[in-house]
């Protein structure tokens, strides 16, 4: 056994020795075979393999050249890690969201793509978009009437620079709210301001409830922000009124809430849309408690709910609106004992802007459709955009949903399905906030159903009066028709100024009434 074994060592050496010989005259002992080139990537596959690590693939044609080549792009190099010309993308945020920017790890400081792939990105979406976008294009007939409401204009306070976030009407005592800036006010249809109260931030959304006090929703910061400064509470509105404690705090920039009882133990729970900014989630909170929370998404840019039973084994689903990068309306079904399975049943591009949705019957089948509004431009590709607007998704019956109507609107924030001429069918009223004031007039467009979703377009020529981020639709003046609330916020006086100078008004009210002409 040990000569076998040195024998083995010496032939291994000696295979060695004849190797280096071989090496050192330059010549190999293994046959020569072809080298393979390794083909680079086009910048077209680079970038359906970096963008979709983040978001639905964006083809280049959904923004112009200039948008994606000085806005849009640096924002994803940096990203990725890739920072150009000592681009910083903290220099805009304060310590504490700088502090919580960093931890996400939004923009490494390592690269995670080699520049030469970076910049055939940079390439492709800079050669292949258009020069400028197309405009948008007429879908409906257009009425030579003005839409058929009469206006009011409704000022409150001292407050010259109006910052309407919430309009909600509660019907069961005639009182419109009106969240602008800090302060809320309940306005009676009479004009009397019967309550008001100073929030510690403005507020998002409000739930009414008959015998016990609203839930009021903050917002914490407005501007975009991952601090956790929201909160969900009781609003006091009467001394002697018992209600449930409700204090759920730290939240991140919540927008909106739902309630229901989601786990069928007769205890109304809550569901929450923290939409922050680089951070967020969707989640609901079991009886409202904070220690109970479940958290459905940990995506950020969550932006309304709607809860109800959609598949029919009487449990109540969730119907969630999704913005930021991941753009979709997906379906939580309700499996039972607190357990959800979601389903995406919209999914959009991350420049697309979705905004604000409604389950309605357009078609009296039994079957909910979707109402959509896409206009958010508070991003980094504010450019008007020949896709936004106002959307129907038809409902098959098994909740998949097709598109069968779209009107084109500039920055469209918000839509809203009702019978407004009581003609048994749906017309629609849309509102625009982030459009540019080339046509302001039309930044409320009415809708009137004309039978098989045939629609007929009529504005208000008070729509110049604002820019409208909110918009409630209630019975205000006790007709049994309903009338539109409009409220207007601009986010500094600068703005105001530029509304000002396109318009020729100078002094602008919170609200717009706008009443059923008789």
């Amino acid at each position: 056994m040990k000569m076998v074994g040195v024998s083995r060592l010496i032939y291994a050496l000696c295979l060695s020795l004849l190797c280096l010989a071989f090496f050192f005259q330059g010549e190999s002992i293994f046959p020569p075979q072809k080298q393979i080139p390794k083909l680079k990537s086009s910048g077209k596959e680079l970038a359906e393999r970096y963008c979709q690590m983040c978001h639905t693939f964006p083809e280049p044609g959904l923004l112009d050249k200039n948008t994606w080549d000085k806005s849009v792009l640096p924002n994803m190099g940096m990203r990725l890690g890739i920072r150009t010309n000592g681009t910083d993308p903290f220099e805009d945020l304060d310590p504490i969201d700088e502090s919580i920017v960093r931890n996400l790890n939004i923009y490494p400081d390592a690269p995670l793509i080699l520049k030469e792939d970076w910049y055939r990105i940079v390439d492709y979406y800079v050669q292949n978009a258009p020069i400028k976008l197309e405009s948008q294009q007429v879908t409906v007939s257009r009425a030579k009437e003005k839409a058929p409401f009469k206006s009011q204009f409704i000022t409150i306070g001292d407050n010259k620079l109006p910052k309407v976030s919430l309009l909600n009407f509660n019907e069961a005592t005639s009182e419109l709210y009106i969240g602008d800036n800090n302060n809320l006010y309940a306005l009676k249809n009479t004009g009397e301001i019967s309550n008001s109260w100073l929030l510690n931030s403005p507020a998002s959304h409000i739930e009414f409830n008959d015998n016990s006090d609203p839930l009021l929703l903050t917002i914490g910061q407005f501007r975009p922000s991952d601090q956790e400064l929201g909160r969900l509470a009781n609003l006091k509105t009467r001394e002697n009124r018992e209600s449930a404690i409700v204090d759920v705090t730290k939240l991140r920039r919540p927008v909106y809430f739902a309630s229901g009882d989601l786990n069928g133990d007769n205890i109304v729970d809550a569901v929450v849309c923290s939409f922050g900014n680089y951070g967020g989630k969707l989640s609901w909170f079991d009886n409202f408690e904070p220690s109970k929370e479940h958290v459905l998404s940990n995506l950020p840019g969550a932006r309304m709910v709607a809860i109800k039973d959609l598949n029919g084994d009487k449990k109540p689903d969730i119907v969630a609106l999704m913005a930021q990068a991941f753009e979709q309306i997906s379906i939580f079904y309700n499996k039972g004992e607190g357990e959800f399975e979601q389903v995406k049943v919209l999914e959009f591009s991350p420049v697309h802007g979705v905004s604000y949705f409604e389950l309605v019957d357009f078609n009296n089948d039994g079957f909910q459709d979707i109402l959509l509004a896409n206009g958010d431009n508070w991003d980094y590709s504010n450019v008007d955009k020949p896709y936004q607007g106002l959307r129907i998704y038809m409902n098959d019956g098994h909740n998949y949903f097709k598109e069968t109507f779209f009107y084109p609107m500039f920055g469209c924030s918000k839509a809203v399905a009702r019978d407004f001429d009581n003609d048994g069918d749906l017309d629609i009223v849309g509102v625009s906030f982030y459009a540019d004031l080339k046509d302001p007039r039309e930044s409320f467009v009415y809708l009137s159903n004309n039978g098989d979703l045939k629609f007929t377009a009529s504005f208000h020529p008070d729509a110049v009066y604002g820019k409208w981020l909110t918009m409630e639709v209630a019975d205000f003046n006790g007709d049994s028709r309903p009338d539109v609330m409009l409220g207007s916020f601009m986010f500094n006086f600068n703005e105001m100024a530029k509304v000002g100078a396109s318009t020729g008004i100078s002094s602008f009210p919170q609200v717009l009434l706008l009443t059923q002409v008789d």
